[in-house]
């Protein structure tokens, strides 16, 4: 008998086809963005901070949120427009005299952005039905139109800088702040403060367009587990044995074993 009988199932061969409903990718764009001059919006206690700082440095951002909208661009058949709005979370820290130290704030950043993609077309109206706990079962949910469905990955921001503007340019929110945002922030934001902080940071985004389709592939067999379930003991003590002893925390790696390829002086390429 083999040592683990649940991995030996045959997988080398298509055994028959199947029909699987799956979202296909009808286009897709990515971008770097260099998003300069960003105003923060702050509470009224941030706000207060800022209006007494002389300077600022940006420390993080952060992406919150997105929202993005989905609409038929006219006379381009079969193309959307794809309309996102980024709500950052920015980090902040004000210096109130040269040398002294700082008090950080965060800060709200908006930024909206329009692509074109093309998610090919369809007329018809789905209908499901779905299973509801404790309940009767649905007869039928609401039906949906055979629109395409856009998602938006976004990379952690890289924080470039930050400045204050003596400047009065302050101005209210291109759009409506979410509850949940307020809610994050402690407060709701001025809609005119005293001085304006802008903040510079860089974004790397993927936008898709993906459809609901019908496929057909060759199946080889069911996804059976090639492990068995090994039961975790209660002794903290017996857990740790099995952790491996953390070299490299005690002995940080130089510049040739970091790079072994790059021979050049100081791991500067030219």
């Amino acid at each position: 008998m083999p040592d683990n009988p649940i991995s030996e199932h045959p997988a080398n061969s298509a055994t028959d086809s199947i029909c699987i409903n799956a979202e296909r990718i009808y286009d897709s764009c990515g971008d770097k963005d260099c998003l300069t001059d960003l105003q923060l919006y702050f509470t009224e206690d941030n706000q207060s901070v800022v209006d007494s700082a002389v300077s600022v440095r940006i420390k993080n951002a952060e992406v919150i949120t997105v929202y993005s909208t989905l609409e038929k661009v006219p006379f381009h058949k079969g193309f959307y427009a794809v309309d996102m709005t980024f709500f950052f979370d920015v980090g902040v820290e004000a210096f109130m005299s040269p040398g002294s130290c700082p008090n950080s704030v965060n800060g709200l950043a908006i930024h909206s952005k329009r692509v074109i993609l093309y998610g090919s077309e369809g007329s018809v109206k789905t209908f499901t039905s779905e299973y509801s706990f404790d309940d009767c079962d649905r007869g039928q949910m609401q039906p949906s139109k055979n629109l395409p469905r856009a998602t938006v990955q976004v990379a952690t921001p890289i924080a470039l800088s930050a400045k204050v503007s003596e400047n009065n340019r302050a101005c209210s929110p291109p759009c409506r702040i979410p509850d949940s945002i307020v809610k994050r922030f402690g407060g709701e934001f001025l809609q005119n403060g005293g001085k304006t902080v802008l903040a510079t940071i860089g974004i790397f985004t993927i936008v898709q367009i993906l459809r609901n389709v019908q496929v057909l592939i060759p199946a080889y067999d069911f996804c059976i587990p090639e492990k068995e379930c090994v039961s975790t003991g209660d002794d903290p003590c017996q857990m740790f044995s099995r952790l491996e002893f953390p070299t490299n925390e005690f002995f940080p790696p130089n510049v040739s074993e970091m790079n072994p390829d790059d021979t050049s002086c100081c791991g500067c390429k030219n």
